[in-house]
């Protein structure tokens, strides 16, 4: 489909000043091999991003428009995990790098509480103090998704008007390099991390002299990356931890060191990191050791101080756990995943968002590639969504009784515990056949109970033999908990989402009637997210072999006591028209009033008379409608509009009229075409009418005027659209 051109944001092209000195990014990939052909140029872009506006870290996310999802292509400065678990989201998901790519505007979050407010869902996995922006690439005609850059702590927490262009200007940036590969571009399965180095430069004779520096001195010192691993060490931090430089060298302190090996330290290691504030806590060193930690973070990594502690801390503020204690086995990453998660599955709506959700973030968070999600059904399970299996695994495993000896599906819905096997031989003991079903190597077959109740069961499954650690098995156990109950919200939520989508058909018109003299296009959107069911309504009534009818409205509300009204209100018009347009909306006005709906609907007649060619229009509250006769500019017809219908008042409908010319195209919508969020009405209603000139096939004519509002087709109300077209003679 045709697109309309777009208009660039006015900010200024090109660079900002940097707002505050920050390291220099470095293109060098850090991630997996085998990098995509033209990720260097994207690489390139994006450390221009991160140099010039002085930021910590960000990203480039690219659209997968075949899936819907924004893809994670390059990043710097951000721990892996934190990468991994944001490489794919859906593009209706509620965070800031959706809002910039929906909406084609920059978003801006100033603060930990401004991200808590806005985007719960992302600051639940991301509890740190930081500054984050998301800015739209928009290229020529194309939208190709979004950056992100992240600042620390101390950043100003308020965006400029200059720094907000600067940001658009960037994004067209990376646009016009997207432009230039002159393809498609895939997200990755993986996303490119690039190392964010620090260009600073330090004077010194020997260049030992920095290393037998810190030697000297009583402390330790270790340097880490921007991954937690220890890239130097001096030989007073080795004795202090308790070990040897050659042996913590390329590590993870929390992981080559047991008694490290703490919830609260890897947390203080991802303040540090992404907040890029200094951090001090206390640890015990086995077996009465204690030790001061210092971290201080820049753009190349963190630096760590080791000072001996004599005796016990005086406060437990800021220290960790002596080993033994009772904390969680699941690392930080873990936990914050499982929230980020939990956070997710309290957001979809149908059950195709819960197997979206499993197929696009828990996979790959757990290193699956495969899944079957099925549903108890009167005693079977019924298979509502898989990913990784072909169509005839899927047939032959749907609707298997719960009691099945095929899988363990049914003895875990059963039982109510998970069962995990972690090779072919393992689940071949009790289920001989099941292995040669599928061909996986591994399984994990998860419960699915909402208070008590058996919902289904999710199996996730892998291409190689897997182990499942202790951690994962937690994880993943208390991962069906909330499965089962977002399943469970969402089979009723389409349940009732039938019931609405039938009640909503039934009071549209199936079809218009065909009227000498005239063409017409129709449609009915419904809003992004939500029942798929509103009051919008349109209808276009023959009165005789010379006369016509459009209507347009809109009933307060998205449910169905709105859809019920909006039915009651096309009634209420069919049953006087013919009258004047001011009798029809005013009969229907007392019908209204009768009913005591407590619900309020806007409407615009319109009477055609094709013997005069003159239309006669009535508003009741509604948008004025888009006008355009050959020869002449195309405008918004403007009109006085009348009381909204259902107010109970009796007050005039004025009635315009305007000549009716061979050619002339009328255009009647809803609100949900032209408010659009970060856009002004009253350009958005004179840039659809100018659409109206362009002398396209009424079938696509409508279609354009509801892209040029909605590239990405996820409106944020319900569209109706009636365009009409007299013949030209």
């Amino acid at each position: 489909m045709e697109g309309p051109d777009r208009v660039d944001a006015t900010a200024p092209d090109g660079a900002g000043e940097p707002s505050r000195p920050g390291g220099r990014a470095r293109p060098r990939t850090t991630g997996p091999a085998g990098k995509s052909a033209g990720v260097e140029p994207l690489e390139e872009a994006l450390a221009v991003a991160v140099r010039r506006t002085g930021a910590s870290g960000g990203g480039i996310y690219l659209v997968d428009e075949s899936r819907r999802l924004l893809g994670l292509t390059v990043g710097c400065g951000l721990p892996g995990d934190v990468a991994v678990s944001w490489r794919q989201v859906p593009v209706t998901a509620a965070v800031p790098v959706g809002d910039a790519f929906r909406e084609n505007r920059v978003v801006w979050v100033g603060s930990q509480e401004e991200l808590a407010l806005s985007y719960p869902q992302t600051a639940a996995a991301l509890p740190y103090r930081f500054t984050l922006a998301a800015a739209p690439l928009t290229g020529r005609g194309r939208h190709w998704g979004a950056l992100f850059l992240i600042w620390p702590a101390g950043h100003s927490g308020r965006a400029s008007p200059r720094e907000r262009g600067n940001l658009a200007a960037l994004g067209r940036r990376v646009a016009r390099v997207l432009d230039a590969s002159g393809r498609a571009f895939v997200p990755p399965d993986e996303p490119h991390m690039m190392s964010v180095d620090g260009a600073s430069e330090s004077s010194s004779l020997s260049a030992h002299a920095p290393a037998d520096l810190m030697a000297r001195l009583p402390e330790g010192f270790v340097a880490l990356d921007l991954e937690g691993r220890i890239t130097f060490l001096t030989d007073r931090a080795a004795s202090l931890l308790g070990s040897r430089v050659g042996r913590l060298l390329g590590t993870r302190p929390w992981q080559s060191l047991p008694w490290m090996d703490q919830v609260l330290v890897e947390d203080h290691y991802r303040t540090a990191l992404i907040s890029r504030e200094a951090v001090s806590f206390t640890v015990r060193r086995p077996p009465d050791t204690w030790l001061d930690i210092a971290l201080y973070p820049d753009s190349s990594g963190i630096s760590v101080r080791v000072t001996p502690r004599n005796g016990r801390p005086d406060t437990a503020s800021g220290t960790a756990a002596p080993p033994g204690a009772a904390s969680p086995r699941a690392s930080l990453g873990r936990l914050y995943q499982l929230v980020h998660l939990a956070a997710a599955l309290t957001d979809v709506v149908g059950v195709q968002d819960v197997v979206d959700l499993i197929a696009v973030q828990i996979l790959p968070a757990f290193g699956a590639d495969g899944m079957v999600l099925s549903a108890a059904d009167a005693g079977r399970l019924k298979i509502v969504g898989h990913h990784g299996y072909d169509p005839e695994t899927i047939e032959r495993l749907d609707g298997l009784p719960v009691d099945t000896s095929v899988t363990p599906a049914g003895e875990a819905l059963i039982s109510g515990n998970p069962l995990f096997f972690a090779d072919p031989e393992e689940l071949a003991r009790n289920y001989p056949t099941a292995p040669r079903i599928s061909g996986k190597q591994a399984w994990v077959f998860l419960p699915l109970l909402s208070d008590a109740r058996p919902v289904g069961c999710c199996i996730l499954t892998y291409a190689r033999p897997h182990t499942f650690t202790a951690e994962d098995r937690a994880v993943l156990t208390s991962l069906g908990g909330l499965v089962a109950q977002a399943l469970d919200r969402a089979r009723l939520y389409d349940a009732k989402h039938a019931l609405a989508h039938t009640l909503q058909q039934t009071l549209l018109p199936r079809s218009l009637p065909t009227i000498a003299g005239l063409k017409w296009a129709a449609r009915y959107h419904p809003a992004g997210h939500g029942m798929d069911i509103g009051g919008d309504f349109y209808d276009l009534i023959r009165l005789d072999h010379a006369n016509a009818a459009a209507v347009i409205g809109d009933v307060q509300g998205h449910n169905m006591a709105a859809a019920a009204l909006m039915g009651q209100v096309r009634t209420a018009v069919h049953a006087t028209a013919g009258a004047r347009p001011d009798e029809v909306l005013a009969r229907t006005n007392r019908v209204l009033a009768d009913l005591e709906p407590d619900l309020l609907v806007s409407c615009l007649y319109a009477h055609l008379d094709l013997a005069h060619r003159r239309i006669s229009l009535a508003s009741a509250g509604h948008l004025p409608p888009l006008l355009h006769r050959p020869g002449q500019r195309a405008r918004v017809l403007e009109i006085d509009p009348g009381p909204l219908l259902g107010v109970g008042v009796e007050l005039p409908y004025p009635i315009t009229t305007v000549p009716m010319t061979p050619g002339t195209t009328l255009g009647l919508y809803t609100d949900g075409l032209v408010e659009v969020p970060g856009t002004d009405l009253d350009r958005m209603t004179s840039g659809l009418a100018q659409l109206l000139a362009g002398g396209s096939r009424l079938d696509r004519l409508v279609d354009k005027l509801i892209h040029h509002s909605w590239p990405h087709g996820l409106p944020t109300d319900d569209i109706a659209v009636l365009l009409i077209k007299t013949d030209e003679e």
